[in-house]
């Protein structure tokens, strides 16, 4: 349903999305996860037409965005980021607005933008201002303007960002009730939200692809490994170099300074060893009070978090190495 082909774009020499591919199957629901300014906006601002690839191929329902746009964009319904819609108008009349900007035939109008407020659950307040709506209910029209005219594609950015968590679990259900009828792309940062909506996930950073696998697998990978999550009072900074003596230990990273004092770690042990007796022990001996030490359960978090942090380390690896050739062939040049 949405296939992209070795896709780029480029902004001068700005690399915002760097020959990504992948595809998504009619009727799945798909979480589209990555930091702020990995990519993820401009690749759908490229899915929906808005903007053009620099290189590589986008089709939508087998039809290539850039010979039929029509077409695509006919197949595509939008809710960005941040639910523009308009104040001034009530809930029928902007759903009824976006019918005309996608070309809904006059024939059909009426009957499309009255299922997509009632899918969207806005039945008891159609006739009233956007202005005077909740958040939550802003976030409901939004989606049934992007739903209006029934496309096979809905692409979504963001759709509970700034919601309570009623409204959070409205939104999901109503996600999940679209798969029916509709492909569905979600952008969220909220990643258990993703874990729990999304039948697969891409995972995108700097504008690469890292991962497109289901949730289970990539949480699988992660709980292979040995993780403990401690908070202490360390106010000497002693721990690194205490851990470390701890044998089984492989890494261990810093999560959180608090306004308290109290520090949070965690610590990546050989997987199948409990060290938990162990560092209670030393940090005892150290001088060091444990506040609460456990061992994680892997989430989809943790596979996010692991993804970004093994490519972070992976490119700077090779900007080092970049760099000490080009200080070698500099000494080299100089003895010449």
């Amino acid at each position: 349903m949405i296939k992209l082909e070795n896709v780029t774009k480029k902004y001068n020499n700005f690399i915002a999305v760097n020959n990504i591919s992948f595809n998504i199957k009619e009727g799945e629901i798909v979480g589209f996860l990555g930091k702020n300014g990995a990519g993820k906006t401009t690749t759908m601002n490229m899915i929906t037409g808005y903007i053009e690839p620099t290189e590589g191929k986008i089709e939508i329902d087998g039809y290539d965005i850039n010979k039929r746009p029509k077409k695509v964009k006919s197949q595509i319904g939008y809710m960005p980021e941040g639910v523009p819609i308009y104040n001034d108008l009530t809930v029928k009349e902007f759903v009824s607005y976006m019918a005309d900007l996608k070309g809904v035939k006059r024939g059909d109008k009426k009957s499309y933008v009255q299922k997509a407020i009632e899918e969207t659950g806005l039945s008891e307040v159609q006739n009233k201002l956007n202005r005077h709506l909740s958040r939550g209910y802003k976030q409901r029209v939004s989606m049934a303007g992007a739903l209006v005219g029934n496309p096979k594609v809905l692409i979504l950015d963001e759709p509970t960002v700034g919601l309570d968590p009623q409204q959070v679990k409205q939104i999901r259900d109503l996600i999940k009730s679209l798969r029916k009828n509709h492909t569905v792309l979600i952008s969220s940062h909220i990643l258990s939200e993703v874990s729990q909506i999304c039948e697969k996930v891409i995972i995108i950073d700097k504008g690469n692809i890292l991962a497109v696998d289901t949730p289970e697998d990539l949480e699988n990978k992660v709980s292979n490994q040995n993780i403990l999550t401690v908070t202490v009072e360390d106010t000497e900074g002693k721990i690194n170099d205490i851990v470390k003596e701890i044998d089984n230990v492989k890494e261990i990273e810093l999560i959180s300074e608090n306004s308290d004092g109290t520090k949070q770690y965690t610590i990546f042990a050989i997987k199948d060893r409990d060290i938990r007796k162990e560092i209670s022990e030393k940090f005892a001996k150290n001088g060091i009070t444990i506040l609460e030490l456990k061992k994680t359960e892997a989430t989809l978090e943790d596979a996010f978090l692991q993804l970004i942090n093994n490519y972070s380390k992976k490119e700077n690896t090779k900007e080092q190495a970049s760099y000490d050739k080009k200080e070698s062939e500099k000494e080299k040049g100089g003895k010449e």
